[in-house]
Order: C-alpha cells, then structure tokens, then sequence
C-alpha cells in the first residue's frame, strides 16, 4: 500500500513539473515573441491603419556579392549534375540566352540557334542549326558535336526531335532574370571559366545592389504588366521574363498578388483590372509580335473602361521595347534593370 501512495505521488508530482514546463515555455515563446515584434514591427503598425490597402515599401537590401549571389544552391547543383563528365569540345545550343552565356565565358560554339533575337556579334559566322523549336537535325550530325546545350522549358521538345541521336543533352533554365544568374554561374563553374563568369556576375550583382539601396525607404507601385497578340492584349504574371525584373525589383504585380494567375500570360479581365486599380502599366509593344503602340491606344479608345484606372489618369501607362524586355538577355539584364527602375523609384 506504501508502495502505491508512493507512485501516486510521483505522478503527481511528474505530471505538475510537466505541465509547469509547459506553461513556462509557453510564455517564453510568447514574450520572445512580443520582444521580437515590438523591436522589429513598429513599420508594420503604421502600414496596419488600412488593412484592405497594400502597401510595399523596400526595407534594408540584402547586398549582393560572389559568395552571396543569390542563385539557388539546389537548382545549381541539379544543373550542374547533368552535365557530362568529360569536359566537351563541340558544343552546340538552340539557346540565345545560352549562347549569350559563352560568349561572355570565352567559349565558342560550333553551331547557334537561328533567330530573329540578335546573337553575339562574334558568333555570326557559326554555322546555324535551325530555330530553338525545331533544329535542322542534319546540320547538328554534319556539326558532329559532344554537347547540345538547350533552354530547360523546351526540354520535352526537343528530346522528341532529338530522339534517336547519340548526343549527350543538358537543359538549363532561361526564362527568368534569376535564370540568367543561375545558367551562367552553372556553365562557367562547369567549364572552368570562373574569372569571366565572375566578371559578367559582378556587373550584374552591381547593378542589383545600386537599385536596392535606391530603393530603400520607397513605397513601391502596384503593376500590370501587359503584352499583346494579334488579336488580344494579355496580362503577365511573375514567370514572364518581365515579371521576373519587376519582382526582382520589388514592386506588386498584381497579376499574382491580386489576379491570382497562375500562368505566365492571362486573358484579361476588365472588371478585375478596375477593381485592382494597378498604380502602373508596362505595356509590352513590338510591331513583329503584334502589340504595337497605336494598336494599344487603339484597345484604350475601344474600351473606355481603361480611362477609369488610375494609371491612366496619371498618366502612368509606359509602352516598352520588346527587344529589351520580351526576350530574357544577360547581355541586356543591366539595362533592363535599369530601364525598368526609372519607372518605379522616381
């Protein structure tokens, strides 16, 4: 009967401690967690007055460096595996951005893309393997090379034309600004050009460091960014190259955080456009792709729903040139940053 009490009392006793180390816990948490909002949030009590409003002001930028690039470690690596053993000597790529890429790392290619976007000057006499969708499979064999570099998005298409050939493949991602940063870092890792990779970066790491201390202290726009067909105009989202300077700048593109789209070009909604408000329009204009200038003065007289928007109003609608901004370019990444900031920062 001893015995009993006796664990009866240590059980007790177990279970108070336990419960005493919870609730002790607990308020540390909590007054960790308290100490930690009043030092670090005060900004956010102030911006909390209009709950329904979004404001997007810049703190303090991360800086940029070689050894913090921001390129994602884990894409890098995936990348890099790919990548064959053997260091090739015939390098082919349906790419422009890629071969962009070995140009600024010294390497020449024995074939390049045939494309309406301009290739490096220099690459101009390589012999040409045919568009980045549908290579000319007989000038590839005649090339006879060891390494086809491709642009990751057209992976699945161009193993279906590719199918068959004995040709060592590796894709590397183009379609972002972040992209541009990741490919090059993987390629010129890859086939030791680590000074002139390193100096392509650094001017690219400058130009993001000087545009995020601009940035400080600015309360940023809400953004549509717009591009036009042959018979429509469509919003883009944060996975357009566009959309990738404009988050990486900072701004609100409302495409995500209002729209809600999920995919890289929408159909426009009117109604919801209106009720979004954006604070600025990027027009995406090029008379080859059939987004014109006057086509869009066109759609805003047909349409006068779009006077009701306050970028109109202020006159905050900017047409932009589509060979700086609709095709991802690391040659043209500064000056699209650059370019693109004028409109946010003044």
């Amino acid at each position: 009967m001893k015995k009993l009490l006796v664990l009866l009392v240590v059980a007790a006793l177990t279970a108070m401690t336990a419960c005493s180390s919870t609730n002790t816990a607990d308020n540390q948490t909590k007054n960790e967690a308290a100490t930690n909002t009043a030092a670090g949030n005060e900004t956010k009590e102030a911006n909390a007055a209009e709950p329904t409003e979004t404001t997007n002001t810049t703190d303090a930028a991360e800086v940029y460096s070689l050894e913090n690039d921001g390129v994602d470690e884990a894409l890098f690596n995936e990348a890099l595996s790919q990548l064959p053993a053997t260091v090739p000597q015939r390098i082919v790529t349906t790419s422009v951005p890629l071969t962009e890429m070995l140009y600024l790392l010294g390497i020449t290619p024995v074939g390049v893309p045939t494309s309406t976007n301009p290739i490096p000057a220099a690459f101009e006499t390589i012999d040409k393997i045919g568009s980045p969708m549908a290579q000319d499979l007989e000038v590839v064999t005649k090339l006879e090379p060891d390494l086809l570099l491709g642009a990751e998005s057209l992976r699945s298409t161009l193993d279906k034309t590719l199918e068959g050939m004995d040709l060592q493949k590796a894709y590397l991602r183009t379609e972002a600004f972040e992209d541009l940063k990741l490919s090059l870092k993987v390629l010129g890792t890859y086939f030791n050009k680590k000074d002139e990779m390193n100096t392509a970066l650094t001017k690219i790491l400058d130009k993001e460091n000087e545009l995020s201390k601009l940035a400080e202290g600015k309360e940023l726009p809400s953004v549509m960014l717009v591009i036009g067909t042959s018979d429509s105009f469509m919003v883009m989202s944060e996975k357009s190259y566009l959309g990738s300077l404009v988050k990486k700048l900072g701004a609100d593109n409302i495409a995500t955080s209002v729209l809600k789209v999920t995919d890289t070009y929408s159909p426009i909604n009117m109604e919801n456009i209106v009720a979004a408000d954006p604070d600025v329009i990027l027009v995406l204009a090029s008379g080859d792709h059939g987004a014109t200038k006057d086509k869009f003065k066109k759609e805003i007289e047909k349409n006068e729903t779009w006077t009701k928007l306050s970028a109109y109003t202020n006159d905050k609608i900017h047409m932009l040139d589509y060979s700086v901004f609709g095709v991802t370019s690391i040659i043209n990444a500064e000056t699209a940053l650059t370019e693109i900031a004028k409109y946010f920062y003044e």
